[in-house]
């Protein structure tokens, strides 16, 4: 939250943040689903955006990061009904690099998905999950790795700022070190011998290697990555996800794998 100015019953808000998806309103109008810095998920009015010339609602279209105004009911964001967007500026036009794409264009829809689906909440604040929208964002845009990579790298760190961080190397039960040759989502990731429960898989070394890579940031390695390798960590990453979102990803089913 970058600023509020009350105003009578209403209560002047700005802040930043990216638009996760639009919803048609009446003739003219769109409701905009953001994910923002200081409030986490918001949603908002705003009127008129559906004109052909509307440059206003040009600047609220999903992917963009904009630096929104709302208008508000009482003190709070959400709360009573919800807020008018008066005003945009946009940040950055990450869609611009990403619609033209099908490859991107899928797996940032299976984030901005991923983004709504951990910040259920509205008016609770998520800086880590914007922060990592953002970043995503900005890398699947500028195509400096696969789309597929960035949207599991997306994913892993989806669940870990979360509280839902995967093991890819010491035991998630009792913590033998790794590698270890069992994978259980249930368990919270790679497993030993002894820690085995029913349902764990066999993952290559080379899948988990490169889970763990896309985890920590190491782009290197996951680069190098054969392509065999690539859909055998995307399945892990699905069924982890699955698992603890309790049901999956709607937009996932769309993503290219290699």
């Amino acid at each position: 939250m970058r600023g509020v100015r009350e105003n009578g019953a209403m209560s002047l808000f700005r802040d930043d943040g990216v638009v996760l998806r639009t919803q048609k309103l009446g003739e003219a109008d769109r409701i905009i689903s953001l994910l923002t810095r200081g409030h986490g998920r918001v949603r908002a009015v705003a009127r008129g955006v559906r004109r052909t010339k509307s440059k206003f609602g040009a600047r609220l279209e999903p992917f963009s990061h904009v630096d929104v105004q709302f208008f508000a009911r009482g003190s709070d964001l959400v709360g009573r009904g919800l807020p008018l967007c008066t005003q945009s500026e946009t940040i950055a036009p990450y869609g611009g690099g990403i619609v033209t794409d099908y490859a991107r264009y899928t797996a940032g829809t299976a984030m901005l998905e991923t983004a709504e689906r951990f910040t259920d909440h509205e008016g609770e604040p998520a800086v880590q999950q914007y922060l990592l929208l953002v970043g995503g964002l900005r890398t699947l845009a500028r195509g400096e790795h696969a789309p597929h990579l960035v949207l599991d790298a997306f994913l892993l760190r989806s669940l870990a700022v979360n509280g839902y961080a995967p093991s890819f190397g010491d035991c998630a039960k009792c913590g033998m070190p790794g590698p270890n040759r069992f994978f259980s989502v249930a368990a919270g990731g790679s497993v030993c011998a002894d820690c085995r429960v029913p349902g764990s898989v066999v993952p290559s070394a080379e899948a988990l290697t490169l889970l763990g890579a896309l985890l920590t940031g190491d782009w290197a390695t996951a680069d190098a990555a054969e392509a065999r390798h690539v859909r055998e960590g995307s399945g892990l990453v699905s069924a982890y996800l699955h698992w603890h979102l309790e049901r999956g990803l709607r937009s996932l089913r769309y993503v290219e794998k290699t």
